[in-house]
């Protein structure tokens, strides 16, 4: 069952993704000019997204993944590719319409389903690989080890997902952020040691049958990300 501080950040995140950076998100998320900040982001993003992908087998034809957090659908349009059975869920309705539109016209082997709902939502069903690209790296320690534990219940292989290391870099770009304007700020990312990440995985009950594989920092100017994956024991 998701905490009230999950509820909380979930709403935070709909309605700026759904409403306050739409725009913003949409241009970001495709060729478009941007200016060299988030060219830096753009890159990262790519660069993570790759760093994923990796992380799961070339051929993946007739498993299921969950792209929890899809946004516009890039990683899932990936994953198609290779011939998955792609579930991709947002929380942001617009984003959600946004990926519908990009989805190419002819697509190989493989079938996306995007929906609109919680990335928490154990209705969704089981599923051979999880991946949550930065949809995790604005909700606390105790949050993200409980989503995971959730999607460990639900996966038979691996689950691979970023997190917002803690650097004196990432810290002062987020003391920084909160001197915006309320009304301009992005929902705040919650920077995680990984020393603390990986103790709270070790010690949670949910996720005894499940161990850490790979993990890979990414950093291009303004993009500041670590992916990790869990494989099941």
């Amino acid at each position: 069952m998701a905490t009230i501080s999950y509820q909380q950040r979930r709403g935070e995140l709909q309605t700026y993704f759904d409403r306050t950076a739409v725009d913003a998100w949409a241009r970001l998320t495709s060729t478009a000019p941007v200016s060299k900040i988030r060219a830096t982001v753009r890159a990262g993003r790519d660069q993570m997204r790759g760093t994923l992908l990796d992380y799961l087998p070339i051929d993946l034809g007739s498993r299921r993944i969950l792209d929890a957090g899809c946004g516009t659908g890039a990683f899932s349009i990936e994953a198609v590719k290779r011939g998955a059975h792609v579930l991709a869920i947002d929380l942001s309705p617009t984003l959600v319409e946004l990926a519908r539109e990009r989805l190419p016209a002819q697509m190989h082997s493989g079938s996306i389903d995007f929906r609109v709902g919680d990335m928490f939502d154990n209705g969704l069903g089981t599923f051979d690989h999880v991946v949550a690209m930065d949809s995790l790296i604005h909700y606390r320690l105790h949050d993200v080890v409980r989503v995971l534990a959730g999607f460990a219940a639900r996966t038979r292989r691996s689950i691979a997902f970023t997190f917002a290391p803690k650097t004196p870099a990432l810290t002062l770009m987020w003391t920084a952020g909160r001197m915006f304007p309320r009304k301009d700020r992005a929902p705040a990312i919650e920077p995680i040691s990984e020393r603390a990440l990986r103790s709270k995985l070790a010690s949670e009950p949910a996720l005894r049958q499940w161990e850490v594989g790979r993990t890979q920092r990414v950093t291009r100017g303004f993009y500041k990300s670590q992916a990790m994956e869990l494989v099941k024991i």
